[in-house]
């Protein structure tokens, strides 16, 4: 740059290295809010619940469930070995089934869980709709939203109560920030930014490997779902996403994925990198008119809070864990509603909010444009 080209001091003094910004003193330190974050249990109602499939995620339900002194009396999978060995494990006195017909013909069961793959599932929903079980479905709920509309019109005539086991919501760092967000402790919420950075090496040699775009579906759900909730009843105007291969990946899906949702004066951005063997680290920045909420650790199950307001910051501890009290949480919560006679927090009605987003991103990663959340009806590719 030349001398006549370098920026002028008109004070006559030494540059000023910070460009303009100015220094901030630290806040001081206050008493962290008391939210209520960890799931909430029903006054009186402990229904016997029965569960539909008995894979490798069922083993997180089933110690969740026992650790909160539910009732589970049935077991089914069409594998019978899985289904007693799971038995074993958790539940000693349930029945075992290998076609889940039986288990809906029991009147005792109120509740299924079901935790079939989506296209397994539908289906499975269906019937047990018709047989006027309460259900909770795992996630992500259906590969088109049609259908789950469609399900969630059922569900209403038939006077029973479908959930989405959107278990992230009660992860305990989620479930404390969408608790600051919902009292109106940082405002109104102006960004949200969502980084993960972990080794999905696992998914090598199994089902999941079959699908391409596992990150922005099958794991991003998560996230896309506590975005719908972070933003609550604002409509999301439109998402742009790209994904693609990590160098020495081994894994056919791709491991890289980024998305940008638009809204209204904010925007979420949301960046996945599932290839990271060490150093691994999950961080979550809310920002809002009021304050700043963040959320860092090396996995999801160790995060640590930090909250600013005018006041101070506050760094609250929480208990628990993701796979506990989240698994714990999803029936919680199902449980309470239908006690009490509303919508659950994560009812299938809601929860198409959050495939929208998923379905856009995906499609925007695909042709490389932005889409309009709830244009794409069906996951791209099936």
């Amino acid at each position: 740059m030349s001398q006549d080209t370098q920026p002028s001091n008109t004070r006559g003094d030494a540059p000023d290295e910070n460009y303009g910004l100015s220094e901030v003193s630290a806040p001081p330190r206050i008493e962290a809010p008391a939210l209520d974050y960890l799931p909430r249990e029903p006054h009186a109602y402990h229904p016997p619940i029965g569960v539909v499939g008995c894979g490798g995620i069922s083993a997180h339900h089933l110690a969740a469930y026992g650790r909160a002194g539910y009732d589970v009396v049935a077991l089914c999978d069409r594998d019978e070995h899985k289904a007693r060995d799971r038995r074993a494990a958790y539940f000693p006195n349930a029945a075992v089934y290998t076609d889940y017909r039986d288990l809906l013909r029991r009147d005792d069961i109120q509740v299924v869980d079901l935790t079939p793959h989506p296209a397994d599932r539908a289906p499975i929903i269906e019937a047990a709709l018709i047989a006027g079980k309460h259900v909770l479905s795992q996630k992500p709920f259906v590969l088109d939203l049609d259908l789950g509309e469609r399900l969630v019109e059922l569900a209403d005539r038939r006077g029973v109560t479908l959930a989405v086991n959107q278990n992230g919501r009660w992860a305990p760092h989620f479930s404390y920030l969408r608790h600051a967000v919902d009292s109106g402790l940082l405002g109104e919420l102006t960004s949200a930014t969502l980084t993960v950075h972990w080794d999905h090496s696992w998914v090598l040699g199994t089902p999941f490997e079959e699908i391409h775009d596992l990150v922005l579906y099958d794991f991003a759900i998560h996230w896309f779902d506590i975005v719908t909730v972070f933003f609550s009843t604002r409509p999301a105007r439109s998402v742009y996403a790209a994904s693609s291969r990590a160098t020495g990946q081994r894994a056919r899906p791709p491991m890289l994925a980024h998305a940008v949702i638009d809204y209204d004066g904010a925007q979420a951005t949301l960046a996945f990198d599932a290839s990271v063997a060490h150093g691994q680290q999950d961080r979550t920045f809310l920002a809002g008119t009021a304050g700043t909420a963040v959320s860092t650790g090396p996995s999801l199950s160790e995060q640590s809070v930090e909250i600013y307001t005018a006041e101070g910051y506050a760094t609250p501890v929480l208990e628990g864990t993701w796979f506990r009290e989240g698994f714990h949480g999803a029936m919680a919560e199902l449980l309470c509603a239908i006690e009490e006679d509303r919508e659950p927090l994560h009812g299938a009605r809601g929860n198409l909010r959050s495939l929208e987003l998923a379905f856009a991103a995906i499609a925007s990663s695909h042709d490389g444009l932005p889409k309009v959340p709830g244009v794409i009806r069906r996951l791209p590719g099936t």
